[in-house]
């Protein structure tokens, strides 16, 4: 089985002279590309001058994370994608479990077990050990609500999850193209969540496998920031537009309006001013777009049962229960 290892890179030259080798290392005979977003520091030379065996998709500008994979994996012609990003460690062996997996199951998308780089022993923020959303959009993963992060005790074993992080995925491009691909209009943030979501909606699985791990340097390519935070709160609604059924789209963007006043004072209470605002400027931007996306909502059947628990927010605030397996 052939799997295309497809990296998004953006001015991240330290960070490929970091991770991509082991990449390159770890995953013999599979092909291995890099989608460039039209970096300005010396990322390209120093892919061609230390792995010239490595595949370079050149783009003309900046198209984000989203549309930067859209257009690349276009030239990628295996039928297999990881979709991984430039900050992510693999291990010997980490594709072996993978390839089972989508033997028996090609239809899958796949996530690996995600841990954090930095505390070996702990889960990664970005995915940990799968995903999932409640009733009003807000994410969380077994291993890591909010920014409560689990030590990794092998407490979380294979099991389906509603969403793949995007910072390292498999799925084969046939169901990547079939879906549409990563909404462009998020640039970056929640669009794999977006995705896997669509694939539930489509009857497609989504699964963590335990066996394989990658560790995750986090945050390294956006740092937290009022632009993240913005791109988080407005993808959210985005997405929770899209995915929705209609019938209960009303009801549930209305709690989650308050739910955001609510978050944005948290932010303004801890002196975070730029986040308090981001949040008001995610919720314009998505009043504006909104007809937009009413118009383009595909036409699918949308699940009521896409979410696990009502509300992680008075799980997690108001009951104090930190951690999956309390849920």
């Amino acid at each position: 089985m052939k799997i295309a290892i497809v990296v998004i890179n953006w001015n991240g030259l330290e960070l490929l002279k970091k991770y991509l080798k082991k990449i390159v290392d770890n995953s013999p005979d599979q092909n291995i590309y890099v989608i460039d977003n039209n970096s300005k520091d010396e990322s390209l030379k120093y892919i061609k001058e230390n792995h010239n065996n490595v595949r370079i998709i050149s783009l003309n500008k900046n198209y984000g994370f989203a549309e930067g994979y859209n257009i690349g994996v276009q030239e990628v012609k295996e039928d297999y994608l990881c979709i991984i990003n430039n900050d992510v460690e693999v291990t010997k062996d980490w594709l072996e479990p993978i390839k089972e997996r989508l033997n028996n199951y090609p239809d899958s998308i796949i996530q690996p077990k995600i841990l954090d780089l930095n505390n070996a022993n702990y889960f990664e923020y970005a995915g940990a050990a799968g995903g999932f959303i409640d009733k009003y959009g807000y994410p969380y993963c077994r291993g890591r609500i909010f920014d409560t992060i689990e030590e990794d005790n092998n407490q979380y074993p294979d099991s389906e999850i509603f969403w793949s992080s995007g910072a390292c995925m498999f799925l084969s491009k046939r169901i990547f193209i079939d879906l549409g691909g990563f909404d462009k209009t998020f640039f970056a943030h929640m669009e794999e969540i977006d995705l896997c979501w669509r694939a539930f909606n489509h009857g497609y699985s989504i699964y963590y496998i335990s066996s394989s791990k990658v560790y995750h340097e986090g945050a390294a390519t956006i740092k937290i920031n009022s632009n993240k935070t913005y791109l988080n709160y407005r993808n959210s609604l985005f997405m929770l537009t899209k995915n929705l059924p209609l019938k209960s789209l009303v009801s549930t963007l209305i709690i989650r309006l308050i739910m955001d006043i609510l978050s944005s004072f948290r932010f303004l209470i801890r002196g975070e001013v730029s986040n308090f605002l981001s949040i008001y400027k995610a919720h314009l931007n998505y009043y504006i777009n909104v007809k937009k996306l009413l118009t383009n909502r595909n036409n699918y059947i949308n699940k009521p049962n896409y979410f696990k628990i009502n509300s992680i927010v008075y799980k997690y605030f108001i009951l104090g229960k930190k951690k999956f397996f309390h849920l």
